[in-house]
């Protein structure tokens, strides 16, 4: 094989559809647009959801809910997690190293949910009251970044 004797396969390209070209080839005089209205007409197009003036659907309902753009950055942890993982200190980048939280995560909080049985350090990771004095209920302590 060489690079100047490479062709398409048989039947992989068509000739472009030549509109307007007379009665014979099946596409003249209206060219396959039907006759009259908006469609037929050059330059006859509208926007996307369009309704002929009518209100568009999309205008007609009402505007509901919103979703945070930081979701991706922002994630949470139990008890349980940090009382599965080995190690004494736990920071953000043992968690994603473990595969706790994504890669994209910037700020972790560790929840009340589930129970921790040993001595743990957190650091530079969020707790909520009650995540907090559970694991210093434990003997455990949290550090803030």
């Amino acid at each position: 094989m060489q690079l100047n004797t490479i062709k398409p396969a048989a039947g992989a390209k068509h000739a472009k559809r030549r509109v307007g070209r007379g009665i014979g080839s099946g596409l003249g005089k209206t060219a396959g647009r039907g006759h009259k209205g908006q469609k037929s007409r050059a330059g006859g197009f509208h926007k996307v959801g369009f309704e002929g003036g009518q209100m568009p659907l999309h205008r007609r309902l009402p505007k509901r809910g919103f979703k945070s753009l930081a979701l991706p950055f922002n994630a949470e942890i139990n008890l349980n997690d940090l009382n599965a993982l080995a190690g004494d200190e736990i920071d953000l980048l043992t968690l994603k190293a473990v595969g706790l939280v994504s890669d994209l995560t910037k700020s972790v909080k560790v929840i009340l949910s589930g129970s921790i049985s040993r001595k743990i350090t957190l650091k530079g990771v969020a707790a909520t009251k009650g995540a907090k004095a559970a694991i210093e209920a434990a003997g455990g302590s949290v550090v803030a970044a």
